[in-house]
């Protein structure tokens, strides 16, 4: 089984840690292979959490509501859990999310099975590039664990991810699966974890499916959704992010993790996965335009750059009310339905087409045209035919250049004719 990179060496990148050059051109990005996600962002460190003095009393209300519900979880249906996880604060605690995620999604007590050992997985294709990204993510694990801790919490990751793949063999790894997985880890454990992480990557509506399939262009198609959301939200934002062609691939990370691997706090990381656990699947791409709409002062005050903006918007700032973030992605969803938005995403894509195919054809003349210069063969064959309608007394090295000089013009705007005539040479040659 072959895995979901992201192949962004196609230029200098922009990285999270403060390496703000240029990034790649827009569209020049292929989806359909992948790199380490390292590369488009450093994970951050995360901070995991403090203990308070002080609570908040509606959420001291909340928390008894919910130790309410849970002292007789068969009376409390999926709505009231959902409603709980959606509304301010969230589930509050991971020992309460430990037993209602896993009732978000659907899992039964049947599913919760134990899991196999690490070795009786180790001779699985993607055994080895799992554990590689198991390894990346300990930045991902809570600060200051044992050095035994943190080793069986990261064979409990690997076996987590090779027992998902496993049992769907259609489905392919991309890196930055383990950014979800972990978090699923850290808070349900390694039994709840397993038929939850399974829910969440394959059916027909499941949210991680389109990130695991053979190529990546389900998941920029609906990332795409951004930009027509931002437009309805602010179209004075949107003509500036266009102006820059900044495109999407700053919050590609954020959509392919959760935002789980680009946030700081543990505590925003589980409330974002309190909502996404019970919103519909594209609702993380209008949290997204959301997080943009609300840092538009930031944008506007930017150089008008690809690579200032896209430095600047790739940093998530620590300090982001979710809560209020939230409260506006739910009105920009309730406001653009995303069957209503395909027309336009869908000329969106038809534009980056056409402007990708532009590109590959000016890059595609550059080649043909430098070829052409250096072949002598063909830069002869013009000077002969110069030398009928030149006048006599032409030195031959004006005439060679002429001959370069015309050559070079003539593929650069006409490279079919001449791989054409190459091709046909060849055959007749066979």
């Amino acid at each position: 089984m072959e895995s979901n990179k992201l192949d962004t060496d196609v230029g200098d990148k922009c990285n999270l840690n403060g390496d703000c050059s240029s990034p790649p051109k827009k569209q020049s990005f292929n989806m359909n292979h992948a790199k380490n996600i390292d590369d488009i962002s450093t994970p951050s460190e995360l901070k995991f959490d403090q203990e308070f003095n002080f609570e908040d009393p509606d959420i001291s209300e909340k928390r008894r509501q919910i130790e309410k519900c849970l002292a007789d979880p068969d009376a409390v249906n999926l709505e009231e859990w959902q409603n709980l996880a959606k509304s301010k604060g969230g589930l509050i605690s991971d020992d309460y999310r430990k037993t209602i995620w896993p009732l978000l999604v659907g899992v039964t007590k049947e599913e919760m099975t134990e899991p196999p050992s690490l070795d009786d997985l180790s001779t699985h294709p993607e055994y080895n590039q799992v554990v590689l990204d198991v390894n990346r993510s300990l930045k991902r694990f809570p600060p200051g664990i044992p050095y035994e801790q943190r080793v069986a919490l990261q064979d409990q990751l690997t076996v987590l991810i090779l027992r998902v793949i496993i049992m769907y063999p259609h489905l392919k790894y991309y890196q930055g699966y383990h950014d979800v997985a972990i978090t699923l880890l850290l808070v349900c454990g390694d039994v709840s974890s397993f038929p939850l992480l399974c829910r969440l990557s394959h059916g027909p509506k499941a949210p991680l499916a389109p990130f695991m399939q053979t190529t990546m262009q389900p998941t920029q198609h609906l990332l795409n959704y951004m930009l027509p959301v931002l437009a309805k939200a602010d179209q004075g934002l949107a003509d500036c992010l266009e102006k820059a062609q900044v495109g999407t691939m700053f919050a590609l990370p954020w959509y392919l993790t959760w935002f789980g691997h680009s946030l700081n706090r543990y505590t925003d990381v589980v409330r974002l996965y309190d909502y996404f656990l019970c919103a519909p699947p594209l609702f993380p791409v209008y949290v997204t335009a959301a997080i943009v709409v609300y840092r538009g002062d930031e944008v506007r005050a930017c150089e008008c750059d690809m690579a200032m903006l896209h430095c600047l918007l790739s940093r998530l700032p620590d300090d982001l009310p979710f809560e209020d973030i939230l409260v506006t992605a739910k009105k920009l969803y309730e406001e653009n339905d995303p069957i209503d938005l395909e027309p336009e995403v869908a000329a969106l894509e038809r534009r980056e087409e056409v402007t990708r195919r532009l590109e590959e054809e000016r890059l595609k003349r550059r080649q043909a045209a430098l070829r052409a210069r250096n072949n002598p063969s063909l830069t002869a064959r013009l000077q002969r035919r110069l030398q009928r309608y030149l006048p006599p007394g032409v030195s031959r090295r004006a005439l060679l250049a002429t001959a370069t000089v015309l050559l070079g013009v003539y593929v650069y705007y006409r490279p079919d004719l001449l791989f054409n005539r190459k091709y046909h040479e060849s055959v007749r040659e066979l």
